[in-house]
């Protein structure tokens, strides 16, 4: 059993998309190790809400993953994005990132403890935000689609999870007969780095475990990366407005069903 402990610290109003975003900075620990995650939402709004739990790509908790966060929530969720790598793990660029991101990657025992710890994490802050706990989701991008996966795969049981350009390879396919959740996979049907056969695979995975409530949708046109605005890597990691869009709508779809009153 994983020890947690967690400290929050109020960050005030920033100025990232809108000025009704608010971050506060939520320390814990895990074993203890310190790890820094991020609550993110619309102050403006005090009715109590639903909450994702987001793990971002590998670049791990930065003002960016803030800015995503605060786009995919908006005024309907709060949202916590989740440290993975722990505190004192700030990839500064993508060789840095590749590291950590291959650390957690290949220890797939590792990034379950790690995100259900991020999930406990997120669920105590029912006394400093207006968030309902029993309607919680989980989202995540490219290496974070991977994790909330692995979450599903523990046997976790919450609202749902949807994966964006995520990997879908896991070491131990028979892990997801204990998948109690809806699952959203949104996929760039030309990812060079989640080819056909990985799709295939997750595919048969999926009915061989005889999950109940499982969606694949793959967007024509798109790679990896498609709802990053920093991907510039043409035809492997790259960003597409259009389907970033389509994709985000398919998500509010997905948890306006799982999560309902």
């Amino acid at each position: 059993m994983k020890k947690i402990f967690t400290s929050l610290m109020m960050t005030g109003a920033v100025g990232l998309a809108q000025a009704d975003m608010i971050t506060q900075t939520v320390d814990y620990e895990i074993d203890g190790q310190p790890y820094q995650g991020l609550l993110v939402y619309d102050d403006a709004v005090t009715e109590q809400r639903p909450g994702l739990l987001m793990v971002p790509n590998w670049m791990g908790v930065t003002e960016h993953a803030a800015k995503k966060a605060f786009r995919a929530g908006g005024s309907d969720y709060i949202v916590f994005v989740a440290d993975l790598y722990g505190k004192d793990i700030r990839p500064a660029d993508a060789k840095a990132a590749g590291a950590a991101a291959s650390v957690v990657r290949s220890d797939r025992t590792l990034m379950r403890e790690r995100v259900n710890a991020a999930l406990d994490v997120f669920k105590a802050q029912v006394d400093k935000v207006a968030l309902d706990a029993a309607r919680l989701g989980a989202i995540g991008f490219c290496f974070g689609g991977t994790a909330v996966l692995e979450l599903a795969r523990s046997g976790t049981e919450i609202g749902g999870a949807v994966s964006f350009h995520g990997n879908l390879d896991t070491p131990n396919p028979e892990d997801a007969k204990a998948i109690g959740m809806p699952l959203l996979v949104l996929h760039g049907a030309d990812d060079p780095y989640v080819p056909p056969e990985q799709v295939a695979a997750f595919e048969q995975e999926m009915r061989s475990a005889e999950v109940s409530d499982w969606q694949l949708l793959s967007y024509g046109g798109a790679v990896h990366s498609f709802t990053d605005p920093t991907a510039k890597v043409k035809g492997q990691a790259e960003y597409n407005p259009r389907v970033a869009e389509r994709a985000l709508s398919q998500m509010r779809m997905f948890f306006n069903e799982t999560l309902a009153d």
